[in-house]
């Protein structure tokens, strides 16, 4: 199968409840965003990832979303219309729109404003066996968002609800609302029943492997709240929105994590030692309000030493995730490297007990990330507490800024000098965001 996708069905059919009195007069979808309407920025992305057709479902206010819209010339596209006579929800159209759709497309929900190579999308989707491919990334109100379980290779595993209680630690990696699906998931879908796209299809397929999630880095955000809706409004006319795609170039702070994000106690091995400082969460606040990408790469030799299991190690960094999302903020993707290259020690973990290349100062986990998020390194940051840290940032032709927070370089494992040493994190963000290139 061909890996253009042609076709797009962008679910505007929604109340709006949440704008309050806005929704009254216009439907979420012609919200103006800057000088166009929220839809037209959908519409355009989607006709440069090469979109020919879409299909825009209605309802509330369908009359003057179809009016915009009209047969979709003024775009250099066709737009046609699947009118709800009563809401059937996110899932309730696909039923009646099977045989009018391709065996493979894009959904969108209508109230999110997005900048997203969906070209880079849709090769994951065509490497991996699934019927749906979602688009899953870190937000800062993971609390009302469907949060999503990623097991080897992408694969979901579940989606928790938003709303509901949630007990425990976990992953801040939030459905985006931007779908690749293949109409066969629609197989045995009903025509004029209310469905709800992750609940209703969605989740029978979890089960069988035949769904999975793409990770990204780029802007999607949705515009449900008054709150949103200004951000959102802010971020596109600074530029941020383009700034963020994988289109083009991205500019990233790499950070350590002990010393760096949450407080030194030497070798944290359970959940309990871990604890966030302050200046970390106004640092990642600044940067996620910016067009700079936040990336955590972590020697964490607890696995080699016998410390802690990687299950382990993946519950300290599920706290890590909720406590910065329960305060508004959250890295954009964290890399560790679970080996130790000296053995021999009682209750160690052989497996691990190994030399490599990702233990810093060694840079194939930066690299990995430089890969996966299109990231121009030499016009890019690495921050941390050590000089390990410094020497890393230099290996992978990074700037470089050395902490006094933490071992605050007493390490003295390389002679090496960082490009700036400051007090703490929020003083080292400042010195990265003030730059004008």
């Amino acid at each position: 199968m061909s890996q253009q996708i042609d076709t797009a069905v962008i679910l505007a059919g929604g109340l709006g409840t949440r704008l309050g009195g806005l929704a009254h007069r216009i439907p979420k979808a012609l919200v103006p965003v800057g000088d166009r309407p929220l839809l037209a920025h959908q519409i355009g992305c989607l006709r440069r990832a090469g979109v020919t057709r879409v299909v825009v479902v209605t309802g509330h206010l369908a009359e003057k979303i179809e009016e915009f819209g009209g047969d979709g010339g003024q775009f250099g596209l066709a737009v046609e219309y699947f009118r709800e006579a009563t809401p059937l929800g996110t899932g309730g159209a696909f039923g009646a729109l099977r045989d009018r759709l391709p065996e493979r497309f894009f959904v969108l929900y209508g109230d999110v404003l997005f900048d997203v190579d969906l070209g880079r999308m849709t090769r994951f989707h065509s490497a991996h066996p699934g019927l749906a491919t979602l688009l899953v990334h870190p937000n800062d109100h993971p609390a009302d968002s469907d949060l999503v379980t990623l097991g080897p290779g992408g694969v979901v595993t579940d989606i928790v609800p938003k709303n509901v209680g949630r007990i425990g630690w976990h992953r801040n990696l939030v459905n985006a609302g931007v779908f690749v699906l293949e109409r066969a998931l629609l197989d045995g879908a009903p025509v004029g029943a209310r469905r709800d796209l992750e609940r209703d299809l969605l989740a029978p397929a979890i089960p069988r492997g035949e769904v999975y999630g793409y990770r990204s880095t780029e802007y999607v955000k949705d515009l449900g709240t008054p709150a949103r809706l200004e951000l959102v409004r802010r971020h596109a006319a600074s530029g941020l929105v383009a700034a963020r795609s994988l289109r083009r170039p991205q500019r990233a702070v790499f950070l350590d994590r002990d010393g760096t994000l949450n407080e030194h106690v030497g070798l944290v091995s359970e959940p309990g030692q871990l604890r966030v400082t302050e200046d970390a969460y106004a640092a990642l606040a600044a940067l996620n309000d910016s067009d700079r990408l936040s990336i955590v790469v972590t020697n964490q030799p607890v696995v080699a030493r016998g410390h802690c299991s990687l299950a382990g190690l993946d519950e300290i960094h599920r706290k890590l995730e909720t406590e910065l999302g329960d305060r508004g903020v959250y890295v954009d993707d964290l890399f560790f490297c679970p080996h130790h290259p000296d053995a021999g020690f009682p209750g160690e973990n052989p497996l691990y007990k190994v030399p490599c290349d990702c233990r810093k100062p060694g840079t194939a986990l930066i690299e990995e990330a430089a890969e996966r998020y299109h990231i121009d390194l030499s016009a890019s940051w690495f921050i941390g507490d050590t000089t390990v840290d410094v020497q890393t940032g230099r290996n992978a032709g990074m700037r470089t800024i050395l902490l006094r927070t933490g071992e605050a370089g007493t390490d003295a494992k390389h002679a090496v000098a960082a490009d700036h040493t400051v007090d703490d994190l929020k003083a080292a963000t400042k010195i990265v965001l003030d730059e004008r290139t």
